[in-house]
């Protein structure tokens, strides 16, 4: 029956990942839009801390884990957005619900192996603004779209103390903007201009980690987690079109004539990433850690060369949290079994616009559900922050997000004794 389940998942949710509109901000006009994954929702819940090994959850970031697996996995993962975007004059709030993470693990003796597929980065804004000319001029601007990845990983156990794994990851996606301008008044006809930009996305990187595990004392473990991803390219297939457009009633765009512009392809960088991190604790009781990544975001560039007021600088990310299971084996109470998870999060983004760098920070909670007497959960997560400013006339958001995590974890590929 979960298999039944999971396969109908997989293909809902492949269909609905490539057309959703995953953020609200202005901030994703830049580079392949807001980078979305953070890890699963369990990891996210502490902070995004992912050094610990699991066996009963899939750790999309260090393909090392997939080797610390006991059961073959089965992860989902969604998110509702809840942000409020303001100015020094302004203010506006927005909702969204998106898809995370489809993905599954497999324990094949000391090799694991995991597959699935993850919206990377999400492109979503809509933005109006109204010049104070004595003929003031209306413009809006409109983005969709987004980059997601297909990969296939494998993590192989080369000492009961040490993992090495990496995985291979498909980009793909198509990222659409749209600029809107005329003008406005009584003695103004409702004619206006429209440049639509389209670009087609594609391209592959690759992703190697490692972990390290060893006892303290006959109760606590140390862990320590590193992985290491090269800078690769995405080719972008790069279109534009200018249209002389009029309003009908109801504010019905009507195109009037269309000049299609020569644009050239062009590529855009992934950054390399290095992450490593430790923490220590009780396994099955309690575990605290940290980790720190450094992204090489200043070879970032975007879409359009002719696109001006933005660079980027290196980013680095902080993390800090943990979890805490009151009683593993509980028999008598549910909330003792529930695993309770908190962290910290700090980010300088890599993204600058008019010299000020865009900074994120976020505070977690996060709670692991048991689904009755087996080895799955439910996973909750809850997260705070804050990115951006207002100075410089520039937009501050804050959000609160909802997420929620399925991991199903069975045995697959054993052979039936009793018809």
């Amino acid at each position: 029956m979960i298999k039944k389940i999971i396969v109908s998942l997989c293909l809902l949710v492949s269909l609905s990942a490539l057309a959703q509109e995953g953020t609200s901000s202005p901030y994703s006009f830049y580079g392949i839009g807001d980078i979305k994954f953070k890890g699963t929702v369990d990891t996210r819940s502490m902070g995004g801390v992912s050094v610990f090994p699991d066996s009963i959850h899939l750790n999309l970031q260090n393909p090392a884990q997939f080797a610390s697996l006991k059961l073959t996995v089965f992860g989902i993962g969604g998110t509702h957005a809840n942000t409020k975007s303001k100015t020094e004059t302004q203010e506006a709030k927005a909702r969204r619900t998106a898809f995370d993470y489809l993905a599954i693990g497999i324990p094949v003796g000391k090799l694991g192996f995991g597959f699935g597929l993850i919206p990377y980065s999400s492109v979503g804004y809509k933005i109006e603004t109204l010049s104070n000319d004595a003929s003031p001029l209306y413009s809006r601007y409109n983005g969709i779209g987004g980059v997601n990845k297909v990969f296939l990983g494998a993590g192989y156990k080369l000492t009961k103390k040490i993992n090495i794994g990496a995985d291979i990851q498909y980009n793909f996606g198509t990222i659409e903007t749209e600029n809107l301008r005329y003008q406005t008044g009584a003695n103004f006809i409702q004619y206006g201009t429209r440049e639509t930009n389209i670009s087609g996305i594609k391209g592959f990187n690759v992703n190697f980690g490692a972990t390290y595990q060893t006892k303290l004392n006959a109760k606590q473990t140390f862990f320590s987690s590193l992985t290491y991803t090269p800078e690769s390219e995405l080719n972008l297939n790069n279109s534009r079109s200018i249209d002389l457009i009029q309003f009908s009633s109801g504010d019905r765009i009507i195109p009037i004539e269309t000049l299609e512009v020569p644009v050239d392809d062009t590529t855009i960088k992934l950054p390399s990433k290095l992450a490593f991190g430790s923490g220590f604790g009780e396994v099955k009781k309690w575990l605290i850690g940290g980790e720190v990544t450094f992204l090489n975001t200043s070879v970032t560039s975007n879409r359009f060369t002719d696109i001006e007021g933005a660079s980027f600088e290196n980013a680095t990310r902080y993390s800090l949290g943990g979890y805490f299971i009151p009683n593993f084996n509980s028999y008598s109470s549910y909330f003792k079994r529930i695993t309770y998870r908190a962290g910290l999060r700090y980010e300088n983004t890599g993204l600058v616009i008019q010299g000020k760098s865009i900074t994120d920070t976020a505070v977690n909670l996060g709670f692991g559900l048991p689904l009755g007497g087996t080895f799955s959960k439910i996973n909750i997560g809850l997260e705070m922050g804050k990115r951006g400013t207002t100075y410089y006339n520039l937009v501050e958001e804050n959000y609160f997000n909802i997420s929620v995590g399925l991991s199903l974890s069975d045995r697959w590929f054993v052979k039936r004794k009793i018809d």
